[in-house]
């Protein structure tokens, strides 16, 4: 007779949550209370812009939650949207692309489950958020810089070129993006020409080239956006994802548009506002900014001090030592050991990375796993438009992809006939469906 699991209420849960069942609220608060061992930090934030062609926008929401009534359940957001070609794609971005990114994450989840399922979720949102935009008609396009932070993890989602970095307790600096400009990125230089699109300079009379790498058509200097119909599918709205916990030291975030960080390097930006609340921050990184470069750009910069609870500001950075080496201070944990390592890290005020992807292949950043194409009261549900599907109508985002690594491409996540159509599109194999009028 087989030994009774320990793990047995867990992995029960687990299947009501695949077939779709509801767990009772108290449960999940019960459960809430029991995994928060740690101490939530206390946030703080400022905010400071400087307008030149109004194309900048910002989104921050502290007020939202896991679970409704719990305040144990609480999380923030905090997002910087540069829009181009108009403003249009920013405005629509800042509105609708939370509550995108919350309709994917599947219902009942503990805060651990939760938190393992925004990477996923992200993606679907962001790439929803642009198939939505785009059937609006409307060619303006947008950046995002987008950060959610529950307790002492953070999980950014970007696409473009604002940026957002960690100043973490010691002075070390990390960036948290990656800047999906063509002049600086070679690996999506590749994917957009092997998608389909031409890089190269802007000519001018006599053949000469001038100006950084853009992508043709459209002449767009990222691969990477929110909009952008009039330019052509290659420039994807598959974000690079970033989670990471930091010790109960704390630390301090920077999210900023290009305006910043064309001026300033990461530790410029750091540096100049170390010792300032967050508000007097933000406004001392545009106030640098413009002294180092002047207005040329909308210039936008939130602040965010992730603060312990017994500090009623940021602890000050005490000086880096030699040998505190940034490639010890900022480290991968295993999972076979990650309780222990992260209990390790905090201890000397590491930071500790959870998750990293940058693939613009959906069929690799949303998974393979049963959960991701669950059935529900008989019916599949798309995994980016989040539409119910009967079985007969999904369509497996492994179907026909030869960037996938799934041997049964019978199986799930499963994709809509549009979201299918979306996704061949940014891979190259077939022309946009949208048209500019």
């Amino acid at each position: 007779m087989a030994e009774p699991s320990i793990a047995a209420p867990a992995a029960e849960e687990r299947r009501r949550h695949q077939r779709g069942d509801l767990v009772p609220l108290a449960a999940l608060i019960s459960r809430e209370l029991k995994n928060e061992k740690m101490e939530k930090p206390c946030i703080r934030y400022g905010c400071a812009a400087q307008s030149r062609k109004g194309e900048d926008y910002f989104l921050i929401k502290v007020d939202c939650h896991r679970l409704p009534g719990n305040p144990s359940s609480a999380f923030s957001v905090f997002a910087v949207f540069d829009g181009h070609n108009g403003n249009a794609a920013a405005i629509y971005a800042r509105d609708n692309l939370l509550n995108h990114v919350l309709s994917a994450i599947p219902c009942g989840l503990s805060r651990e489950e939760w938190l393992q399922s925004l990477p996923r979720a992200l993606v679907a949102g962001f790439v929803k958020t642009d198939k939505e935009f785009q059937s609006r008609g409307q060619t303006s396009g947008t950046t995002v810089t987008f950060v959610m932070i529950d307790g002492w993890t953070i999980t950014v989602a970007s696409v473009g070129d604002s940026r957002c970095i960690l100043d973490a307790h010691g002075g070390v600096v990390s960036l948290l993006t990656v800047d999906h400009r063509l002049e600086e990125n070679a690996e999506e230089r590749e994917r957009v020409a092997a998608s389909g699109g031409e890089v190269g300079r802007l000519s001018i009379m006599g053949g000469a080239e001038i100006g950084p790498l853009r992508c043709w058509p459209g002449g767009l200097c990222l691969s990477r956006s929110i909009g952008d119909m009039d330019v052509g599918e290659f420039i994807v709205p598959v974000p690079y994802v970033k989670q990471v916990k930091l010790s109960n030291a704390g630390g301090r975030l920077i999210i900023a548009s290009d305006g910043i960080w064309d001026a300033l390097s990461s530790e410029m930006a750091a540096k100049s506002c170390r010792g300032l609340p967050a508000e007097l921050a933000a406004r001392q990184v545009v106030k640098e900014a413009l002294r180092t470069r002047g207005l040329k750009d909308d210039t936008t910069c939130i602040v965010v001090d992730i603060i312990p609870p017994d500090h009623s500001v940021l602890p000050p950075s005490p000086p880096r030592k030699m040998n505190k080496l940034k490639s010890l201070i900022f480290r991968k944990s295993s999972k076979d050991s990650a309780s222990k390592l992260a209990k390790k890290l905090s201890a000397v005020g590491i930071v500790e990375e959870l998750f990293e992807e940058g693939s613009a292949m959906l069929a690799e950043r949303l998974g393979s796993d049963s959960s991701a194409g669950q059935e529900t009261s008989g019916l599949f549900t798309c995994a980016i438009c989040q539409v119910d599907l009967a079985p007969s109508e999904g369509i497996s985002v492994h179907a026909g992809s030869i960037f996938s690594t799934s041997s049964k491409p019978w199986e799930g996540p499963f994709l809509c006939a549009d979201c299918c159509n979306k996704k061949d599109a940014m891979e190259g194999k077939r022309p946009s469906g949208v048209t500019v009028l």
